[in-house]
């Protein structure tokens, strides 16, 4: 059972030491923004920054990659299953999502994450290479999450058979994505044991106080987001506020899985991902809800290096384990 409640970790308004130190090391390179640099040579970009800074796969998990149907049976849609090494039964299976803004991000950059995780929980862990803007943008994401999702609720032999405890999980844009899977699991009739949503957007058309307060210097700024959504929705407006692209705003958030919700003190989406665990718990889901307060977006991908994102992949892992147990 997830512990319910609001926990603060850090001092409120103070940025880490080393959260400090790494973002006047950006400054001092002058990095340039991912939007500067188009689509394609952004994801090559997010791929070399996260070969740096993610945190050390550990040794003793085995990784497939498979394919399954897309939606509708179209294109096939790319899967990574990582396994604890041995060949043991597991109970339990976790989908998840990467981050980066479903612009940038895929398999690779978030192997370790994904590796890590199998390990210290002893579960299965599916990372899925859904489709992206702007080549493919909204709903597209959305679509192969829920194929995913399907795969895996049928109980696929490749995954462990059937029987499996099940949660969603996902970092950024991936907590987005994990956010309205949830969501589509509960409306068809899945059993999700746990939702695990790290720094999520959860409002795409919000106006938060945190997204004008912080929107230059902590790494991902007001024009990245911008830029991000205008790719993955292609120039669209009307979309944004539809419930698959801001989860905050689904007509009703009652009977859905109990939630972990992350959020980083110096992160443009802190308010409404604040909002969104105070939103779920109006509805009687029951919620963790955990702010790095010294914290940055992007915290995870930099765990090699940060505290707050060895924190943030403590929380997810303490929090899968309180519900699949040891």
């Amino acid at each position: 059972m997830i512990q319910q409640g609001l926990f603060s970790i850090g001092t409120p308004g103070r940025l880490d030491d080393d959260v400090a130190f790494v973002l006047g090391k950006a400054a001092e390179l002058k990095l340039p923004s991912l939007g500067s640099l188009g689509p394609v040579n952004a994801r090559a970009e997010f791929a070399r920054r996260l070969s740096r800074t993610n945190p050390p796969a550990p040794e003793g998990v085995d990784a497939t990659d498979l394919t399954i149907a897309g939606p509708g049976g179209a294109l096939p849609l790319p899967l990574r299953l990582y396994r604890p090494a041995g060949g043991g039964r597991v109970r339990a299976a976790l989908l998840y999502f990467h981050g980066g803004g479903f612009v940038v991000g895929d398999l690779e950059t978030h192997d370790s994450i994904c590796r890590i995780i199998a390990h210290r929980t002893g579960s299965v862990v599916v990372a899925v290479d859904y489709r992206m803007g702007p080549e493919h943008p909204y709903p597209a994401a959305i679509e192969d999450g829920i194929a995913a999702l399907v795969w895996l609720a049928s109980g696929p032999a490749e995954a462990g058979g059937p029987g499996l405890v099940l949660g969603v999980c996902g970092d950024s844009a991936g907590g987005t994505l994990a956010a309205v899977v949830a969501r589509h699991a509960r409306d068809r009739h899945i059993d999700l044991a746990a939702q695990l949503l790290i720094y999520p957007a959860v409002d795409q058309g919000g106006e938060y106080p945190s997204r004008s307060r912080l929107a230059e210097g902590y790494l991902l700024t007001a024009a990245d987001i911008a830029w991000f959504t205008e790719q993955y929705f292609v120039g669209a407006t009307g979309p944004v506020l539809e419930p698959d692209a801001s989860p905050l705003r689904a007509p009703s958030l009652a009977g859905l899985a109990p939630a972990l919700v992350l959020t980083a003190g110096f992160d443009p989406l802190v308010d409404e991902g604040k909002a969104y665990g105070a939103a779920l718990v109006a509805a009687g889901v029951p919620v963790r809800s955990v702010c790095l307060e010294g914290a940055i977006h992007g915290c995870l991908g930099l765990a090699a290096y940060l505290g707050c994102g060895k924190a943030a992949l403590d929380e997810i892992c303490a929090a899968w384990i309180s519900v699949i147990g040891e």
